[in-house]
């Protein structure tokens, strides 16, 4: 390989390093101030590093089967930026390429055309602008899970807020403190990204500018949300201890909520909703639903593509043969046994 060669490769490098550079404030001034979620081919890249941002563009080779340059959805990141839109999710990877692919010569014309729904449709200031208050029943580890996402995709306070999560209170003095650095470390997802401190006086835990109000209560009846100016409120209970409607209406009595989501399998009448796959089902008039389990969100959107493509045929299996005397795993659990048989 000639020295000509080796630098234009490197020259190219720091080209894409700077245009992923560039990208950064603009998606993140979109986020913002226009609620507009960016990605790259299904990638969400809001609060991306440089390096990230270019590890989702060379994604695309895996399904264009070439790459997608930096330098091409930069130009796409600043006329989006000039053009006021409105809250959205755009896939500024697909809308690049799709340029390219249209051989016309003005991007501004064709991305006005791609988003005329949004276009001149910019968010009022924060401000102004209505917000949905979520509380978190409960703050074990699907409790923190939630709030950082929700946290992460507080984006400019416009889209769901959380406001507050209840808790049984805990024996220890430094209570808030242990429930804050719980939230602030996870074994498996890693260090919470962004700052958290504590205010001991008003009993809240702020993350990156989200002050969450801890309240202590014996049972979700017994709640008066509106003390903490909190109203019409999204709870969503991630206890796991009630599941049928009963048991979850009782949110409902607690003055200033609105609505129940439950993070398990509901029982009885209670919807189970995976989205994207049945989420057609939710009709307005439904104050409690369920988010179904993790293997249902697993398998479903799976399954739901294979009978739309070759079809399923469903069958009932009455009897599990399991792995016999003599087989190297005779002596692991019988459970598991059963499953592998099922497999």
């Amino acid at each position: 390989m000639s020295n000509e060669s080796i630098q234009s490769h490197f020259t190219d490098w720091t080209k894409r390093e700077a245009a992923a550079e560039d990208m950064i404030p603009l998606i993140g001034r979109l986020y913002r101030e226009n609620n507009v979620v960016t990605s790259i081919y299904g990638r969400a890249i809001i609060n991306q590093s440089v390096i990230g941002l270019l590890k989702s563009h060379r994604f695309v080779r895996q399904i264009e089967n070439k790459e997608l340059s930096a330098i091409d959805t930069l130009e796409v990141l600043k006329v989006m930026s000039n053009l006021n839109l409105g809250h959205a999710r755009i896939d500024i990877g697909k809308l690049a390429v799709a340029f390219k692919e249209s051989g016309k010569a003005n991007i501004e014309d064709f991305l006005r055309e791609q988003l005329s729904d949004v276009v001149g449709k910019g968010s009022d200031p924060v401000e102004h602008t209505e917000s949905k208050d979520v509380v978190l029943y409960g703050f074990g580890r699907i409790g923190r899970l939630l709030a950082r996402i929700l946290i992460e995709k507080a984006g400019g306070g416009t889209n769901l807020r959380l406001r507050a999560i209840v808790v049984r209170k805990g024996s220890a003095s430094n209570d808030l403190e242990k429930r804050a650095s719980l939230l602030r470390r996870d074994s498996v997802h890693g260090p919470f990204e962004g700052t958290i401190s504590v205010d001991n006086e008003n009993n809240r835990i702020i993350a990156n500018g989200n002050c969450i109000q801890v309240i202590y209560s014996a049972g979700p009846d017994k709640v008066d949300y509106t003390e903490y100016g909190i109203n019409d409120a999204l709870i969503i209970d991630n206890t796991g201890i009630w599941r049928d409607e009963d048991g979850l209406g009782l949110h409902l009595k607690s003055k200033g909520a609105s609505k129940v989501l439950l993070t398990a399998p509901g029982k009885g009448d209670i919807k189970n909703i995976v989205y994207g796959i049945n989420s057609d089902a939710i009709e307005s008039t439904d104050t409690i639903l369920s988010a179904a389990s993790c293997t249902t969100n697993a398998g479903s959107p799976v399954m739901t593509i294979l009978d739309e493509g070759i079809g399923i045929e469903l069958i009932e299996s009455h009897k599990l043969f399991r792995i016999g005397e003599g087989s190297p795993f005779q002596y692991f659990n019988p459970w598991r046994n059963d499953c592998s048989a099922l497999a």
